[in-house]
């Protein structure tokens, strides 16, 4: 008997690839004018945010070629298609990210001592301009990062980014009000921490996700236990489950029968751990093995 397999079809959040485009332009816009400024000002901050922003443009644009080739259909040379380009847009992204921030600690350690005399009114303006652009990116990304893993790893970028233009537009008024200039080096510093803490759980679910770990809600022995109960199951093993992308969570598995039945019958039985498996597990790619007292392991997990 050859493997039966099936997909559950389940109703997908579609990802708008325009909000993504309209992000990069506003996101290109708003790092031109830091630089600028920032060179002008001497302000480090405004040209770490620059920087970031810059980030940001070039993770954008990463994230959208990621999302147009995953809508790319499955071909012989390419079964599974493209769906996992986004994870690795997403991983790549979060990378970037602490790249930027371990910059930016350097950068901001040398002139915290040492502070320089800034030009803080170009700063404030240049700060609120930043907080309008990557707000509107931010709303524009938000209801996608919900359900994208791509996505969010853009959302995180442009949030984060946002988040540093409020921390910019304090340090410019403090330094305008009371002349504390290392409070733009303290600020770029506190951007830079920031940027490393929002990073951390993206690398780690990405990596989860690229390295075909089992999602950490998904219980495999649960899942023997509920499978077990279903009349004409002898025994669920050699089980593998994992994420496709953020839309597929497979599974793959040896089904050993208690009857010598036919595939006829065996059909209803298949439809029947599907319907389990979606409902209880939302697992909505299924791929088993049917046997009938097959010489194996019968190990839950087997060790190839």
């Amino acid at each position: 008997m050859g493997d039966n397999h099936n997909h559950v079809h389940i109703h997908k959040h579609e990802v708008r690839g325009k909000n993504l485009i309209f992000s990069i332009l506003l996101n290109l816009l708003i790092t031109i004018a830091q630089v600028v400024g920032g060179i002008i000002s001497g302000s480090l901050a405004l040209i770490s945010d620059a920087l970031h922003n810059f980030s940001d443009v070039l993770s954008l644009v990463f994230s959208l070629v990621a999302h147009k080739l995953s809508r790319r259909k499955a071909s012989i040379n390419n079964t599974f298609g493209y769906k996992r380009a986004e994870l690795i847009a997403a991983f790549i992204n979060a990378i970037t990210l602490i790249v930027v921030a371990l910059f930016l600690i350097y950068e901001a350690s040398a002139r915290l001592f040492h502070p320089e005399p800034i030009k803080s009114g170009l700063v404030i303006w240049l700060a609120i301009l930043g907080i309008i652009v990557n707000g509107g990116s931010v709303l524009l990304l938000k209801k996608d990062s919900e359900h994208n893993l791509n996505m969010k790893s853009a959302y995180l970028h442009l949030l984060t980014d946002m988040m540093a233009s409020v921390a910019v537009l304090v340090g410019g008024l403090l330094m305008k009000f009371y002349g504390w200039f290392w409070v733009d080096s303290l600020m770029t510093l506190l951007i830079a921490f920031y940027l490393i803490y929002v990073s951390y759980d993206l690398i780690k679910s990405a990596t989860k996700m690229l390295m075909l770990f089992t999602p950490d809600y998904i219980d495999i022995k649960e899942i023997v236990r509920e499978v077990h109960k279903i009349k004409g199951v002898n025994k669920l093993h050699h089980i593998h489950v994992w994420h496709l992308n953020d839309e597929e969570l497979h599974l793959e598995a040896h089904l050993d029968c208690s009857d010598d039945i036919k595939l006829s019958e065996f059909n209803v039985l298949l439809h029947n751990v599907e319907i389990l498996l979606f409902e209880k597990f939302h697992i909505n790619h299924i791929n088993i093995q049917p046997e009938f007292k097959k010489e194996d392991p019968k190990d839950f997990i087997v060790q190839d």
